[in-house]
């Protein structure tokens, strides 16, 4: 089996709490679904106004949420490698997003569309595991997000963001990195220079 797609799998069973594996038929079943997609940088997955169609692993990149406005965007998340990434809200309602996901660098998605996961979920055993562990997935990540901005400062932010992924962050312009944790680049720079 392909190495990414491997990746792929152990995501969708595992995580926090391990579910249970999936049998090969339902892998099997749902790896066909599967659809291999690079896109180069700054590429959008989704504009705003667009009804998301897909679900996406990030096998090589990264990918940024943002409200995009006149003046400067507003960067609300980054999501890297071994990660997935949709308009979650917009892909399970079926409705237009509200924002943008672009990619910030070249990228390597494997992507299912809406109708190919609902038939998964329809015709395999686990396919309500996979569906969970993906929103799973998605809640904690808006979740912690969300308690960051309420309980920390945004250098802390920076250090949490610098923390997760170091060598990834430096693909990240100044201006994104200073609008997800809410000051502007200038006061980046400064929090930049306390750290170093």
């Amino acid at each position: 089996m392909d190495l990414v797609l491997a990746r792929v799998k152990r995501k969708t069973q595992h995580g926090r709490n391990h579910i249970q594996p999936m049998n090969a038929a339902d892998w099997n079943f749902f790896a066909s679904k599967l659809h291999k997609q690079t896109l180069k940088k700054n590429t959008p997955l989704i504009k705003v106004g667009e009804i998301e169609n897909h679900l996406s692993f990030i096998s090589e990149g990264i990918v940024r949420y943002h409200i995009p406005q006149e003046e400067s965007d507003l960067t609300f998340g980054f999501l890297f490698e071994n990660q997935f990434v949709t308009a979650y809200d917009s892909f399970i309602t079926q409705t237009p997003s509200p924002y943008q996901i672009e990619t910030l660098t070249n990228t390597t998605l494997w992507r299912i569309a809406y109708k190919d996961l609902q038939e998964v979920y329809h015709h395999t055993e686990s396919g309500n595991v996979i569906g969970r562990r993906m929103a799973e997935n998605m809640f904690l990540i808006k979740s912690k997000r969300e308690i960051a901005l309420l309980s920390k400062t945004a250098e802390e932010r920076y250090l949490d963001l610098f923390s997760e992924r170091p060598k990834l962050l430096k693909e990240i312009p100044l201006k994104y990195i200073a609008s997800y944790i809410g000051v502007t680049p200038q006061a980046l720079s400064r929090i930049r220079k306390r750290i170093t």
